[in-house]
């Protein structure tokens, strides 16, 4: 397959993220004997150790669905020996086991064509966003996920706050409730996005953040027992269930299945635990009164314009949006604050919601309104489902 046309069709997968492949454990194809031996030894581990405990775990893909790169060497890299030798010094790792992993670390360029932003000039449309997402295999599979896991997401709603429809719409958005948590090792990506970032003006702050996940992969890694050449996940190299960065598996991971381990990829509990635990930490409020956000129409004479400012935060007393002319379907609960949500609607009218606070903190897991909306309303037509 040409390399353009392999992009291509990655490019495909990831906007419409509906792929049905399963996670799976094994190291890429073609890698060193080392690695992937390690990885069959952890998949079986892990196989092992669930059936012990009788839990349900994710299914396990065959190896030739993960994408390989090219070998290059990283290691000879002068600003990737910057990086081992903070590593050495700041965290104690050895230079040796550093230098081994380098080894094995290959380039994929498919990654650096999938951060490229997208062509100027398509018009956002939130009709055909949200039908990638609120659709039937996702609200079936969403029922089935609620189902299994009734008694784990209602312990996550009593000791977090937030709703079970949310902590569900989240995993569907992202992974279709593990079935699809990405075909890329997760070493390969962040090496590639730290190191080879292509051209942007955002560039350098770009590679700081993916050099700040790779340090967080190789701790989680070894805070975690693994070989981390068995992680896999996004372009992005987000990872497991809830497509966590490495960074906020170390901060919001949660072990809420209790075995003593936090694993995205492979428990649900756990998943579910954290993706609660990231939106407490990003200011979800438990006791918040009323929807997350409200059906608004808005004036003709367009006041109301410099409440739609595009921002993530709800920062709008109710009495000030009302007299811009924003219109909701009912009254919005007093002593709050607000935001006025416009999705777009590519030629077709504007769709206009005012959202509260836990709307925008669900804009900090993406941020984006067309994610956020996606999240509220897959839940909202799981929970109807179920009914």
């Amino acid at each position: 397959m040409k390399p353009k046309t392999l992009v291509t069709l990655l490019l495909a997968a990831t906007v419409a993220a509906t792929s049905l492949l399963p996670a799976e454990l094994l190291a890429a194809p073609g890698e060193s004997a080392r690695s992937t031996k390690s990885a069959t030894k952890f998949a079986k581990a892990k196989k092992a150790k669930a059936a012990k405990k009788g839990k349900k775990k994710v299914a396990v893909a065959p190896a030739s669905d993960y994408y390989t790169g090219e070998y290059v060497n990283f290691g000879q890299w002068k600003e990737v020996q910057a990086f081992l030798d903070d590593m050495v010094a700041r965290h104690g790792f050895t230079r040796a086991e550093l230098d081994a992993l380098m080894g094995n670390v290959r380039y994929l360029d498919s990654v650096v064509q999938l951060v490229k932003p997208a062509p100027p000039g398509k018009p956002k449309n939130w009709s055909v966003y949200s039908s990638r997402f609120v659709e039937p295999i996702r609200i079936g599979a969403g029922v089935r996920f609620w189902n299994e896991h009734a008694d784990t997401l209602a312990r996550a709603e009593a000791l977090y706050g937030v709703p079970a429809e949310i902590l569900a719409g989240v995993i569907g958005v992202e992974t279709i409730y593990g079935r699809d948590t990405g075909r890329f090792r997760v070493v390969d990506t962040l090496t590639t996005l730290a190191f080879a970032y292509p051209l942007a003006p955002n560039r350098d702050a770009r590679m700081a953040f993916f050099r700040s996940e790779l340090e967080a992969t190789l701790l989680y890694a070894r805070q975690t027992g693994i070989d981390p050449l068995t992680l896999q996940g996004s372009f992005a190299g987000a990872v497991g269930l809830p497509q966590f960065m490495p960074s906020n598996i170390l901060k919001y991971g949660v072990d809420f299945d209790g075995d003593g381990h936090i694993d995205l990829r492979n428990s649900p509990a756990d998943a579910i635990g954290s993706v609660a635990s990231f939106l407490v930490g990003h200011g979800w409020q438990r006791d918040q009164p009323g929807p997350i956000v409200y059906p608004a129409t808005v004036s003709p004479a367009r006041e109301w314009e410099r409440y739609a400012d595009g921002g993530l935060a709800a920062k709008f007393a109710p009495e000030d949006l009302i007299a811009a002319g924003v219109v909701t379907t009912s009254t919005l609960p007093p002593g709050m604050l607000y935001g006025l949500v416009d999705l777009q609607n590519g030629s077709e009218p504007t769709e206009y919601w005012v959202a509260s606070n836990n709307f925008y903190t669900i804009t900090q897991y993406n941020r984006s309104y067309f994610y956020a909306m996606s999240v509220v309303e897959l839940g909202r037509a799981i929970r109807l489902s179920r009914q």
